[in-house]
């Protein structure tokens, strides 16, 4: 592109580091929606990640010297100056390359990204999958290197991508797009031997790297503070957020019983109100066509009701799809943003987990939180601010803190907002956002291996607890019995913690800096403050670390 496509020398930076983004990793050219790598997957070996490293370093050094031209600049280059040097120390110190689990690495980012393909383009999908084989060898080189340097993830995270590997399916998805009988064709047998290729890869994981990784899941206060720092862009205290997370938690579970009492009265235990909310036909919904017809209405309903009241949301982006996820994705559901031409909607996608019926009640807040407010709504918005947001900044930019803790506060604006209104519903709502304070308390006391607070409730079997340190075993006892989630989800969520230090506590902590912004902005602005403006004014600067989020908020003046 040229300069005089951009408003700035800053802007056009940025659009140049998705670019280049997109030519290092076609994968992520895809979910962006930029044409000419779908083809692709790409090079994950050593040699590839120094080339990276140059790279960046690179654009670092350009951005010093390009001056901004006004705030929309500062903010744009503080973000993408921020984003870089965080992500040049994660790869300098091979904490990218040794961090990966069952929520993200390359066994699942390979076969969501044929989810996001132009279903006719026969010739790239085939050519994509023809490339399975070489892109895994090049990781393999990356996972070698870190066996060599004893930096392999835990043993669990090893098992668990090579589980992922196994379930993947690239022929079941090859026969959905095959137009004929033919099972000699070029699209089945390229599926055939990414299937060949995902099943000997893992294999090689569990018969040959396993017996090389720890067994000690904690990864230490430094590292732990470089991760959490990524994903909040904040300065954390991390053992004042401990004691808060374990704070809120108790906060949350008190009102808990207060509705757990109401559905049914003289239950023993949360996890025995979950069970009989569960075992409800009349609660569930039946199939997954009657699940995603049930949720594309709940969603459409949604936008139509919050538009002009709380919300201004722009007609082109009135739509958010709802999907099935493929086999071998992540426990929870999870949001795809547009393609930046807006030709791909944004989409919530739903893990069956191979269930075909689904217990409605614990899902309604979750879909708030993917949808409309939330992910879709914040993140569509930004796929439109081409004049206040950098390319960067729309496309890739957004720190976890900013986006989940955005997510997390429309879950809790639908409360404020009396949406749910069934005490099944709100008993729901109140089990996610127990989860997401469970996740702060055993996320950092898991990985600092701190002591389990005094005064903790009783974990069952496992006994008092209180002061003995972080197992993942009471982390598992606290997600079932607390925040009243199933044993598979449970594990799935331990291990996504694990595997993702300091991941887990973005969503709390950037909600609470949300609530801290809007409970500030009506102090200064008294009578004058509105719900509608503060959410526009927030979503339109697009997303960057917390700290400076909240900096500039504290700046708004109301209009």
């Amino acid at each position: 592109m040229s300069e005089g496509q951009h408003r700035s020398a800053v802007f056009q930076l940025a659009s140049e580091v998705i670019d280049a983004h997109a030519a290092g990793d076609p994968t992520a050219a895809t979910y962006f929606g930029i044409s000419g790598y779908d083809h692709l997957l790409p090079d994950l070996s050593p040699a590839q990640r120094k080339r990276d490293v140059a790279e960046t370093q690179a654009f670092l050094d350009r951005l010093e010297a390009t001056p901004a031209t006004d705030q929309i600049d500062e903010i744009a280059a503080a973000l993408l100056k921020e984003r870089l040097e965080s992500g040049l120390g994660l790869a300098t110190s091979s904490e990218s390359a040794r961090v990966f689990s069952v929520l993200s690495s390359p066994i699942a980012n390979f076969r969501q990204v044929f989810e996001l393909m132009d279903s006719s383009d026969i010739e790239s999908i085939t050519a994509r999958l023809d490339a399975v084989s070489d892109s895994l060898t090049s990781w393999k080189l990356t996972l070698e290197e870190l066996r060599g340097d004893q930096q392999l993830p835990p043993k669990r995270h090893i098992e668990g991508v090579a589980q992922q590997a196994r379930l993947a399916d690239f022929s079941g998805f090859a026969a959905r797009l095959a137009t004929g009988d033919d099972v000699h064709s070029p699209l089945r047998q390229a599926a055939a031997n990414a299937d060949v290729a995902y099943d000997e890869f893992a294999t090689w994981m569990t018969d040959s790297l396993l017996s090389n990784a720890t067994e000690r899941d904690a990864c230490g206060p430094e590292r732990y503070g470089q991760w959490a720092s990524y994903w909040t862009g904040a300065s954390l205290d991390l053992l004042d957020t401990y004691h808060w997370g374990y704070v809120d938690l108790q906060r949350i579970v008190s009102r808990m019983w207060e509705v757990a009492k109401v559905i049914l009265p003289g239950a023993q235990g949360l996890a025995e109100v979950a069970e009989y909310l569960d075992s409800d036909e009349t609660r569930s919904i039946h199939g997954t066509a009657a699940l995603v017809e049930r949720l594309r209405k709940l969603t459409q309903d949604t936008i139509k009701e919050l538009n002009g009241t709380h919300f201004d949301i722009d007609e082109r982006i009135q739509f958010c799809d709802v999907r099935i996820a493929p086999e071998g994705s992540a426990a929870a559901p999870y949001y795809i943003g547009p393609s930046e031409d807006l030709s791909r909607s944004g989409t919530t996608w739903y893990p069956t987990l191979g269930r075909d019926a689904f217990p409605f009640w614990s899902d309604l807040g979750v879909w708030y939180h993917e949808a409309v407010p939330g992910h879709h709504l914040q993140i569509a918005t930004a796929t439109l601010q081409s004049e206040r947001q950098s390319r960067y900044q729309r496309l890739e930019g957004g720190t976890s803190g900013y986006v989940e803790g955005w997510a997390l506060y429309a879950e809790r604006l639908m409360d404020e907002l009396g949406y749910y209104n069934l005490p099944e519903y709100e008993l729901g709502y109140l089990s996610n956002q127990a989860l997401r304070a469970a996740r702060v308390v055993v996320d950092i006391g898991l990985h600092l291996e701190l002591p389990v607070p005094e005064g903790f409730w009783a974990m069952g079997e496992l006994g008092d607890c209180s002061g003995r340190t972080w197992t993942a075993e009471m982390a598992i006892w606290v997600l079932e019995n607390l925040a009243i989630q199933s044993h598979d989800m449970s594990v799935s969520e331990v291990d996504r913690y694990l595997g993702l230090p300091g991941q887990a506590i973005s969503y709390k902590v950037g909600e609470r800096v949300w609530l801290r912004c809007r409970e500030d902005a009506k102090a200064r602005l008294g009578d004058t403050f509105s719900l509608k403006k503060f959410h526009a004014y927030a979503l339109a600067m697009g997303g960057m670390g917390l700290d400076p989020f909240e900096q500039l908020m504290s700046q708004w003046d109301g209009n």
